[in-house]
């Protein structure tokens, strides 16, 4: 496609690079994304994003059959157009046999819960697809603070936001009761709830969530609440159903944290590579105060159920 926008690889990717990665680190097989905000305004770059889109999904599919058995393949969407994603899904699925979508938490100042994009996540739904998300600075967010590069919190707060996008019922936290917008009181059904199809996967721990727990259940974070099983289609019911990797979260701390909250069957491995080494993640979780059992489960086991399982 002469047309298509033709960016750099992202910091050298190769094929090359990355299988030789994965070796050191005793990786055998890796899921490829390129969730793409396309900047600002995304609505300005519509035909370069379908173009950008296909021409990453085929390359992706490549070296998915290039490579028997070490890659995966997460499909990126135009999601600013939502024809065209909603094409891009078909293709992707249908024809490149994907095994899941890779998306931004949003898309300029629209969250992934954002109603337009409804028809994209009632297909992804009907499919039962994988949904894995990665976060970037919103077009709110940019330098806000000196000496402070995005990723330190505006990453995790943008991963964060789409989160409690998905999850919000419309119920205040703190009471249970309806939120009221001027005189009418109303609760709505989550779109996570609408959604309860797709297997949502979120980078580094859900960044900010932890913090942010005790303000999105309310009562829901009292210990005797956390003990019980959660309520179905709860914001607790589906925090602990979604998935969470472990870029930049290997420390005990937010393990721990995480292990609290959702349980460690909910816990992917995920590196981020190639903006840092496979073996961080690795190194991380061997010396985060982890059990044998556990590191299986991270390591193994969960990303089999949670990625693989079509396989």
């Amino acid at each position: 496609m002469t047309d298509a926008p033709a960016p750099g690889p992202i910091f050298g990717y190769t094929a090359g690079r990355s299988l030789e990665a994965m070796d050191r680190a005793g990786v055998t097989k890796a899921m490829l994304s390129c969730p793409v905000p396309f900047g600002d305004d995304p609505a300005a770059v519509r035909t370069e994003a379908r173009l950008f889109c296909r021409e990453a999904n085929e390359f992706g599919a490549k070296l998915v059959a290039d490579h028997k058995g070490r890659f995966g393949l997460l499909a990126a969407l135009p999601m600013i157009d939502v024809d065209a994603a909603l094409r891009e899904i078909e293709y992707a699925f249908d024809t490149l046999g994907a095994d899941g979508v890779g998306l931004g938490t949003s898309y300029g100042r629209r969250w992934l819960g954002d109603d337009g994009f409804d028809p994209v996540f009632t297909e992804l739904n009907r499919r039962g697809a994988v949904v894995y998300s990665h976060p970037h600075d919103g077009p709110c967010c940019h330098n806000l603070l000196p000496n402070t590069g995005p990723q330190v919190v505006e990453y995790n707060t943008d991963t964060s936001r789409a989160i409690w996008n998905l999850i919000n019922d419309g119920t205040d936290p703190s009471t249970g009761l309806p939120v009221s917008p001027g005189d009418v009181a109303t609760t709505t059904s989550s779109k996570a709830t609408r959604y309860s199809n797709i297997t949502f996967i979120w980078s580094h721990g859900g960044g900010s969530l932890l913090g942010l727990v005790g303000r999105f259940l309310g009562r829901g974070a009292r210990p005797e609440s956390l003990a019980r099983t959660p309520a179905t289609n709860s914001r607790l019911h589906h925090l602990k159903r979604f998935y969470y990797d472990t870029a930049g979260t290997t420390n005990p701390i937010q393990m721990e944290g995480l292990k609290s909250l959702v349980g460690i069957s909910q816990i992917v491995f995920g590196s981020d590579f190639p903006f840092g080494p496979i073996t961080n993640t690795v190194e991380g979780l061997r010396n985060g105060g982890l059990s044998a059992a556990e590191l299986q489960a991270i390591e193994h086991d969960n990303p089999l159920r949670a990625l693989w399982r079509k396989a």
